[in-house]
């Protein structure tokens, strides 16, 4: 899954006023931006001091059709959702039925993680802020591609999960602990998180068309399509289904309705146009939610974006928080399949900015949130489209030149160790599951078999290296498939990785250790999955 955080930057002195309008060219600049990230449709929310100042639609909702971008064109917003799972417990502790720091197994007596003392420490906050020792994106293949595992499944595997880093030690994204969140608040409040957000945050903020699974993305509705390249050609694609981990990244939403949500968090938890009068939390709770949590990485950016270097950088409940020109953002982004959006408020300037693309292609959404943001800041006039645009250029040159080294030191000649029959089968990894290795017409097949659309060709490599090439080419994850043997021959693991330095994060294969399944010789025989 895409899910994923972009909060990185610096303190630099103000050169010019604070401004109170946005940019004049901020329409030619988003128009730009579409155009050279190959982006069909963006909508964009601003809003400043309880008011909305913008909130339009930008391109067509599908490439190819005039069907326009509105401000009530709903998108996937992906890992925002994060946010109001924890605006969700954030109620809850209001009303005292859970607090930040009780113990998980204490509302969940069943759940277990790898290691029995963090099962017995994790705590609700815990669940939040990606320090319980899981690696980054850990888990991820349980639930995306979309898989046929059900939430207690899900939650069930997490203790076939080894941590890569100590518990509480340091920062690695993941979503699947979101899943526990919810379970949490649907412990405590007798409600699904789906029903509990809908019912005590869209309904009471007003978010008429917000939804909380792919459902809601109904066909012939004001929806926009997602987009991603598939072998460099942009197309059109299905949402995508993770509803087994929706409270990680399953809402759907307009700029229209976010506008209301940031109102609602730049206002501490008043609800928009009651006078304070009526709160989803309170502002106990809202400072909380703000309050750094876990130390991130500062990532060193590219030449292109050195103003965007921060000096701080950690995450919150449920968002990130970082530093612009002496200003303290918060935010998140998200994404998925053909989806990127981003959230990021400025409390001291009472300033929210929303942004939603339907293509991955992430400087779709950064131009135009950095436009907007350095008209209100008073930063000087940047170029975010050339800026982003040379920083893509040199990721994607830096990434075809590590696949371009890994291509120079194969050796063509080698073969690998044993018949290609002896590799079909079945492999297990223990918590994932099974895929299965075989051969149909003349192609072998990797299937993973809880995950539809997760199926490759292999190629030989190299030696008992093969290539899993996904039928599905908008993945864009290709990878390695490697086979080691027992001193007496036989086949005794399989790993992978993947092989584009660029592979989204959520596709863990490194993850994985599979085994061979022993099978009768009437099983092992390959036949055609139908």
């Amino acid at each position: 899954m895409r899910l994923a955080l972009a909060l990185l930057l610096i303190v630099l002195p103000l050169s010019s006023p604070l401004a109170q309008s946005l940019p004049p060219d901020l329409d030619a600049t988003v128009e730009r931006a579409m155009k050279t990230f190959e982006v069909p449709g963006v909508a964009l929310a601003v809003v400043k001091d309880g008011k909305v100042l913008l909130a339009k639609g930008y391109g067509v909702r599908k490439q190819g059709a005039a069907t326009p971008v509105t401000a009530d064109t709903l998108f996937n917003i992906a890992s925002n959702s994060k946010a109001f799972t924890a605006a969700a417990l954030a109620i809850l502790v209001d009303e005292g039925k859970l607090q930040w720091d009780d113990r998980v197994v204490d509302h969940l007596p069943s759940f277990q993680m790898f290691d029995p003392y963090v099962t017995r420490e994790l705590t609700v906050r815990d669940l939040l802020v990606h320090r319980s020792g899981l690696g980054l994106g850990a888990g991820d293949l349980l639930y995306f591609p979309p898989t046929t595992f059900t939430e207690d499944e899900i939650v069930s595997k997490l203790r076939h999960i080894r941590p890569s880093i100590s518990f509480r030690s340091r920062y690695a994204y993941d979503n699947i602990l979101y899943l526990v969140a919810g379970k949490v608040i649907e412990k405590a409040s007798g409600r699904h998180w789906r029903d509990f957000v809908r019912e005590r945050i869209f309904l009471p903020l007003g978010m008429r068309d917000s939804s909380t699974h792919v459902k809601g993305l109904r066909v012939g509705a004001n929806v926009a399509t997602p987009h991603a390249k598939a072998d460099g050609v942009l197309k059109a694609l299905s949402p995508t289904s993770i509803d087994n981990n929706a409270p990680a990244a399953a809402i759907n939403s307009t700029v229209n309705d976010l506008a209301k949500w940031m109102m609602t968090q730049l206002g501490r938890g008043a609800i928009p146009g009651t006078d304070g009068k009526k709160r989803l939390f309170s502002e106990a709770q809202s400072k909380e939610m703000w309050a750094a949590q876990t130390v991130m990485g500062i990532s060193e950016p590219s030449k292109s974006l050195e103003s965007l270097r921060a000096n701080f950088s950690a995450y919150a409940l449920g968002w990130g928080v970082r530093d612009y020109r002496g200003y303290k953002l918060v935010g998140h982004s998200g994404a998925l399949p053909g989806y990127f959006s981003r959230v990021m408020l400025v409390p001291e300037l009472g300033l929210g900015i929303a942004v939603l693309t339907n293509q991955e292609e992430r400087s779709g959404f950064e131009v135009p949130l950095w436009t907007v943001l350095d008209a209100f800041v008073g930063a000087p006039k940047t170029d975010w489209v050339a800026a982003f645009k040379a920083d893509d250029d040199s990721k994607r040159a830096k990434a075809e030149e590590k696949v371009a080294l890994q291509g120079g030191m194969r050796n063509a000649q080698s073969k690998p160790s044993l018949p290609l029959d002896s590799y079909a089968g079945t492999y297990r990894d223990a918590w994932y599951g099974d895929v299965t290795v075989t051969k149909e017409g003349d192609k072998w097949l990797l299937r993973f078999t809880r995950t539809p659309g997760l199926v490759g060709e292999l190629s030989h490599w190299q030696y008992d290296t093969f290539v899993a090439r996904w039928t599905d080419r908008s993945l864009n994850a290709d990878a390695f498939v490697t086979f080691s043997l027992k001193p007496d021959g036989t086949l005794a693991e399989m790993r992978m990785q993947p092989i584009s330095p660029l592979t989204d994060f959520s596709f863990d294969f490194q993850d994985l250790l599979f085994t061979p399944v022993k099978q009768t010789p009437a099983a092992a025989v390959a036949r055609p999955v139908h």
